[in-house]
């Protein structure tokens, strides 16, 4: 099996990070990946947002339980850097764009041991009032809805190896 096909096999979603920052070399590296994904008509008009402030981060993760229905905070799984794929909020084919995005991060990550997971709250939560607050204090352009945010971190432990069964129909 060559190395593309094993490292897509093998990536899984990590829930427990180490209280340790991802080395800044390591982020550039998967965001350049990100930055190659494919995009309708290569239009490449999402942003990638890197936050590594630790206010900034604390903002968005006692802000969004407050919309979402639940007491507490919702720390990111405790990763240290998140990085928020966004596009303009009125653009559906942006949210397909930014999964592509974040396919490649996911991927570049696991290449270089780092571990990641899909957040998915902001793409409700973009435009509730705290949230947009931290939104905008990171960067985010008010016109663009966080369509996916990639927590990155290093494992606590290894993720469980769990098959994955999705069906698969073949027509020939």
């Amino acid at each position: 099996m060559n190395a593309v096909i094993e490292n897509i096999l093998t990536r899984r979603s990590v829930r427990s990070y180490l209280d340790k920052q991802v080395e800044k070399e390591s982020v550039e590296l998967i965001v350049k990946a990100g930055r190659y994904a494919p995009s309708a008509m290569n239009g490449q008009t999402f942003q990638i947002t890197v936050v590594r402030n630790p206010e900034i981060l604390k903002d968005m993760y006692t802000a969004i339980p407050k919309y979402m229905g639940t007491s507490g905070e919702y720390n990111f799984y405790g990763a240290k850097t998140l990085i928020l794929v966004s596009d303009k909020k009125d653009k559906e084919i942006g949210q397909m764009d930014c999964a592509c995005v974040a396919e490649n991060m996911f991927l570049a990550a696991h290449s270089l041991g780092i571990g990641s997971v899909w957040i998915n709250q902001f793409r409700e939560t973009s435009d509730c009032e705290d949230v947009r607050a931290a939104l905008n204090k990171a960067g985010v352009p008010a016109e663009h809805k966080v369509w996916v945010a990639v927590a990155l971190g290093y494992p606590v432990s290894k993720p469980e190896d769990k098959e994955k069964t999705a069906a698969v129909h073949w027509c020939e």
